[in-house]
């Protein structure tokens, strides 16, 4: 292996390449980044077998065909450490290609090979499209849902670690949740050109979504593969693991009968719900909301032993059909308020025991929130 690139592009490559660089100390094969040189073209693939990104970088080939497998930690740290120095030599200094010498101005570098044949074997990108979605549309709606589901460590239920994602009638839905609150997001698809339902774990497709924040892509196709979807950029391929479990129907779960609807101002109840949070009770995080139909405001409570007690009064852009009291955590719903980019949002309630449901409301909708909806289960009285 003997080949020149121009140290942007390599540096590029390797970040890229490195959303997908494994850690599990069983396998020391998967920290590895594997540079294969066809023609002149350098093809960078990592994996850690949930997910693995292939992508590729010009070159100028000096010798024949090779492949070389580094360990990707090192080389992602001293691709970011590189001097001031336009161009990168990389070449096999052995003949059994157990040492690759890298050279950027000054600098130099031995580095040990893992063994090429010890790799795994990346699945190949399917040649069947199923759908095309514009790359903002996909932030968006990965933004708005992932952040509901639980981590890996959190749970046994992989269904709950997922987003799921369900191409049909031409659109795009995510749905995630953690089995007390849902998250939905709904947008209107390029193509669907297969429709079908795909459960990934969020982590996974939040890897993803820093791998597109680094392409310049308007779009991102998606491929079916078996076991696993594939999408592509700007020439950059990333492969993701569905999960084999039967995600929640969450049809079920959206709340269809709401009497009551309070609606906000956003940062007004973003910043109160912030500091009413603080004399929370730390095992539930509670705050309490109390309406009535007599009065355009809303009365928000919380308090513990170790920490206090706080109250804050928060505006009603119209006073409410009914009276309630509901007790909600207040992170699930600091959290979608974050997320979300309308001036006003609604909180549509029916019962105490009932879930409540969140929305961007009014005619100054943003275009952000076009199709979002989340549901938040109530904290139950320990009374």
């Amino acid at each position: 292996m003997e080949f020149m690139c121009m140290k942007k592009d390599l540096v590029f490559g390797v970040k890229l390449a490195s959303y997908a660089l494994g850690s599990r100390s069983g396998m020391p094969i998967l920290s590895g980044l594997k540079m294969e040189t066809k023609g002149n073209r350098l093809h960078i693939s990592t994996t850690d077998l949930e997910r693995a990104i292939r992508c590729e970088i010009p070159i100028e080939n000096n010798v024949n065909d090779e492949t070389a497998v580094l360990n990707g930690t090192v080389l992602s740290q001293i691709a970011a450490h590189l001097p001031q120095d336009e161009k990168i030599t990389i070449r096999t200094d052995s003949q059994d290609g157990t040492v690759v010498k890298l050279r950027c101005g000054e600098a130099m570098f031995d580095l040990p090979t893992l063994p090429t044949e010890d790799y795994p074997k990346i699945p190949s990108r399917p040649e069947k499209k199923i759908a095309v979605i514009e790359t903002k549309r996909f932030h968006n709606s990965l933004d708005q849902t992932a952040f509901s589901s639980l981590k890996a460590a959190e749970t046994t239920r992989l269904s709950l670690t997922g987003v799921d994602i369900v191409l049909k009638d031409n659109a795009l839905k995510m749905i995630a949740t953690n089995g007390y609150r849902l998250a939905l997001k709904k947008v209107e698809a390029k193509e669907v050109l297969e429709e079908g339902e795909y459960l990934i774990e969020a982590s996974v497709l939040t890897d993803l979504d820093r791998v597109l924040s680094q392409l310049e892509a308007n779009t991102v196709e998606l491929y079916k593969g078996e076991g696993q979807l594939f999408f592509q950029a700007s020439g950059t391929t990333f492969m993701a693991k569905t999960i084999a479990e039967e995600f929640p129907d969450f049809d079920r779960v959206i709340p269809k009968e709401n009497q009551i609807g309070l609606v906000f101002d956003r940062h007004a109840l973003l910043d109160a719900l912030q500091r009413i949070e603080i004399t929370a009770a730390e095992e539930s995080g509670a705050v309490v909301f109390r309406a009535t139909d007599e009065e355009s405001a809303v009365q928000i409570n919380s308090s513990s032993k170790d920490k206090g007690e706080a109250a804050e009064r928060v505006r009603l852009k119209k006073v409410p059909s009914g009276t309630i009291e509901i007790s909600f955590k207040a992170e699930y719903l600091i959290e979608v308020l974050k997320r979300m980019a309308s001036t006003e949002i609604a909180l549509w309630l029916s019962a105490t025991d009932k879930a409540g449901l969140v929305e961007p409301y009014g005619d100054k909708l943003a275009a952000e929130d076009e199709g979002f909806l989340y549901v938040c289960m109530p904290v139950r009285s320990s009374t």
